[in-house]
């Protein structure tokens, strides 16, 4: 959620973090603020309620020196969005600054032990009990600033990522985490230090992962260019760092001439989900290999139950999953909201499959829930998109979507890298275990291949759709309708559309509007109904007339040549025709680009919406 970005070496540090801060926008935030050490060895705190051009106005005519520094994007938590809540926070005697994501979840007995002894509090933030407490530990217990954060944070329950700065100490910058992300990249004469490698890319692709409960002390000396880092625990073991390569390019974090990265996105999806499918279905498209299955394959083979658990847009690609899988290898499938799975005492058992899904990979509800089911024992794969992230790292398998970084909030081309991920799970399972017959298996993977060709054509009625998205600007709710795997699809839409043109949109199975939701039907209430010619489109034809019947709107996705809804629907966007399984993938195409363009014309925010975050790390 938060965003944090770190420096230290022989650069100003102020330039690196202030563009850090910009490149890690997109994972929402309400404010910004940066401390630096400078030459004389002054701690400056400067933060502002707002964009990180908020920040950057208020320094114009600040003392923005050092070689050393810290700097932080806060989406609300404990405390509203102001500037004295916001981050970085200087400890009681200002020697120490502090950044920090995630959640102390007891620091209301921290806080009030510390008052006890005489501490005062500027904000009404968690975070900052954590910096006061940190000088509390070092000036009480006599011990350095490392093993004071490694004592503080031994008294903490919740999740943290945090950075430190202490003026005393002007060539030394400390970090440490507990379930939420951190990454130290390795430069020349110079460390970074961010939430994720996105600030990160333009000077290194040589990154450290700092694993839970583990606290890493950069230095450098400025005078005789010695860097050096230390990694342990917070218990005080030693640890010997892995430096990993970063698989991320600076122009992927560009618009490449697009007005926003939700656009841009959307447009890469014949390109990402062809980079998905790379080297997993072959050049002939008769079979699939996906390495996590079949390195672990008689787990999926023997499994009575798989278990898909997931938050957001990824649950919908999970209950797409559940569609393939029961259909093609005959294997029960459970979808679970993580939030709810981790706190509901679930049965779960050794021969279960858990399937976890998850864009960042650090979603800590997602996160919680298969560290619960690894402890009951059950085999953990992940479909996951950033390499190196907490889940896949935590997972006994599991597959990368290789889709490149996700920058807009609303998630479009994860979903459908998701879902062919996914999908392609299905059919190994299913061809292995003989549930499914070769005819059905071959017709399927050469429908796989393509869909990136048919995603292009698509997309080719852009300018349509956002010429007549305009008309639906007035609304204040919309219904969306589906049936089958196309369920998930119209739950898909209309949290698109809520997410980013902030209009009230829910979506239904179609056949369940007649018990209930049809009350709402009337001139003012536009219904999208998803309505591929397969499977129970007869049926889908009828929800359309009842709802006509009542001088409902309609904007219906049908296949290409389609006769009957054309005739009935307002508004009609066609998909080529393809796989029933196959139709999620073509049919949310044209309900990404309509939430899009509605939230164009409403002058929405739409690559930052309000009160979202890219990765949800704390709960």
């Amino acid at each position: 959620m938060c965003g944090i970005v770190g420096y230290i070496g022989k650069r100003k540090a102020y330039p690196i973090l202030i563009k850090g801060l910009h490149r890690l926008e997109y994972r929402g935030y309400d404010s910004a603020g940066v401390a630096l050490i400078n030459d004389e060895g002054q701690l400056n705190v400067y933060k502002a309620k707002g964009k990180v051009a908020e920040l950057e106005a208020f320094c114009a005519e600040k003392d923005t020196n050092g070689c050393i520094g810290i700097a932080h994007t806060r989406w609300a938590t404990h405390g509203e969005p102001n500037t004295v809540n916001a981050h970085p926070h200087y400890s009681e005697s200002e020697r120490l600054a502090i950044i920090h994501n995630g959640i102390i979840e007891n620091y209301a007995v921290l806080k009030a032990g510390l008052q006890q002894e005489g501490y005062t509090f500027r904000s009404d933030t968690d975070t900052e009990v954590l910096v006061q407490l940190i000088e509390y530990t070092q000036v009480n217990r006599h011990v350095d600033l490392k093993t004071a954060v490694q004592l503080a944070l031994q008294q903490v329950i919740g999740a943290y990522a945090i950075a430190i700065l202490d003026k005393d100490h002007p060539d030394t910058l400390i970090a440490a985490r507990k379930g939420s992300p951190l990454v130290v990249g390795i430069g020349e004469d110079e460390y970074f230090l961010a939430s994720d490698a996105t600030p990160i890319v333009e000077y290194t692709d040589k990154v450290i992962y700092i694993e839970d409960e583990e606290v890493v002390v950069l230095t450098a000396n400025s005078q005789s260019s010695i860097l050096n880092y230390q990694l342990s625990t917070i218990n005080g073991v030693d640890k010997t760092p892995e430096i990993k390569r970063l698989e991320l390019s600076l122009s992927q974090l560009e618009k490449g001439g697009y007005p926003h990265f939700m656009l841009k996105e959307i447009f890469e999806q014949p390109r990402t989900l062809t980079d998905s499918m790379r080297g997993r279905v072959n050049v002939r498209q008769d079979n699939i290999a996906l390495s996590g299955f079949i390195d672990n394959k008689e787990r999926f083979l023997n499994a009575k139950r798989i278990i898909i658990t997931a938050c957001g847009t990824s649950w919908h690609a999970g209950l797409i999953a559940m569609y393939a899988i029961e259909e093609f290898a005959q294997i029960p499938v459970e979808v679970e909201y993580s939030s709810e799975f981790r706190y509901r005492k679930p049965v779960i058992n050794q021969d279960d499959v858990v399937i976890a899904i998850s864009q960042s990979g650090e979603t800590a509800d997602t996160l919680a829930a298969i560290q619960l089911a690894k402890s009951k024992g059950a085999f953990i794969f992940s479909i996951c998109n950033v390499v190196g992230a907490s889940i896949p790292r935590v997972s006994d398998s599991g597959c990368y979507t290789h889709v490149g970084p996700e920058i807009g909030v609303a998630s479009t081309k994860a979903f459908t890298a998701q879902v062919t991920a996914l999908t392609m799970l299905a059919l190994c399972i299913g061809r292995e275990k003989g549930t499914m017959s070769e005819d059905k298996y071959l017709a399927v993977v050469r429908e796989l291949g393509r869909i990136p060709d048919k995603i292009s054509r698509v997309l080719e009625q852009d300018a349509r759709i956002a010429d007549f998205a305009k008309t639906f600007t007035y609304a204040q709710n919309f219904i969306y309708l589906g049936r089958g795997y196309n369920y998930p699809v119209a739950m898909e839409g209309a949290l698109k559309l809520k997410e980013i043109s902030y209009i009230h949109a829910e979506g239904y199975p179609a056949a369940e509007m007649k018990h209930g939701p049809i009350a709402l039907i009337s001139q003012e209430m536009p219904v999208v109904v998803v309505a591929p010619h397969c499977g129970t489109y007869e049926k889908v034809v009828s929800n359309i007339q009842e709802i006509k019947a009542r001088k409902g709107r309609v904007i219906a996705v049908v296949t290409e040549g389609d006769e009957l809804v054309s005739k009935i629907a307002d508004y009609i966007i066609e998909v080529p025709e393809t796989e029933e399984c196959l139709t999620p993938l073509l049919t949310v195409i044209p309900l990404q680009l309509l939430a899009y363009h509605i939230a164009v014309v409403k002058g929405c925010d739409v690559d930052q919406p309000r009160n979202l975050a890219k990765s949800v790390t704390v709960e």
